[in-house]
């Protein structure tokens, strides 16, 4: 299934669709290939993508935000193990939950927002992302890496979050305005939206 996607990408960007490749701290070899092109697809670290009503948008992959990442490599790396391990009790609790006519449920994303550190921690990355957005003058950010789907203003940002394609399959849409939507393939709240104080969320 992914070869098939990336399949469809290259021929994409045969036919000449503008193609970036972000890497992220699972595929941080690439960084060493920035401005190089693969099949029509170019390597970058960051961009601004300027959406069809005129609003600029800095896409990043935002673990270079992950404190964790940055700085306790080793830690990081054992969350990686727990969150391996998590989505393999996942798979076999769902295959029962299918038995017995129930829809796919996120044990890991359950645990991550039960856990008042994570939820910290992922107030403390959005607010950071927002902060460099309006640093480089975009009027949002686009970005990846916490797999925490959400569609939000904060301070004047539009703050956008594409979660995952591991276990979520979220990922964000633009419309032919400029409007940006979560797309969730198994139409399900797989990673239930954290509310934030003050804050209200985009209209699509």
């Amino acid at each position: 299934a992914h070869n098939d996607v990336v399949q469809k990408l290259l021929r994409q960007a045969r036919k000449g669709t503008k193609i970036f490749y972000i890497p992220g701290n699972h595929d941080d070899v690439l960084r060493d290939y920035t401005g190089t092109h693969f099949g029509g697809i170019e390597v970058v670290n960051r961009m601004i993508h300027e959406a069809a009503d005129g609003r600029r948008y800095l896409v990043i992959h935002g673990d270079e935000f992950d404190v964790v990442v940055r700085y306790a490599r080793w830690l990081a790396f054992l969350g990686d193990s727990a969150y391996t391990l998590a989505l393999t009790l996942n798979t076999g609790f769902n295959a029962v939950r299918r038995r017995v006519g129930l829809g796919y449920w996120s044990l890991s994303a359950w645990l991550k927002l039960k856990v008042k550190n994570a939820v910290n921690f992922i107030g403390e990355f959005e607010h950071a992302l927002v902060h460099e957005a309006r640093r480089t003058n975009a009027d949002g950010v686009i970005c990846g890496h916490i797999h925490h789907v959400a569609k939000r203003e904060m301070d004047g940002i539009t703050y956008l979050n594409c979660g995952d394609w591991v276990e979520s399959c979220t990922a964000l849409g633009e419309d032919h305005e400029g409007r940006f939507e979560i797309i969730r393939w198994a139409q399900t709240n797989v990673v239930p939206m954290l509310p934030k104080p003050g804050e209200k969320e985009v209209a699509a």
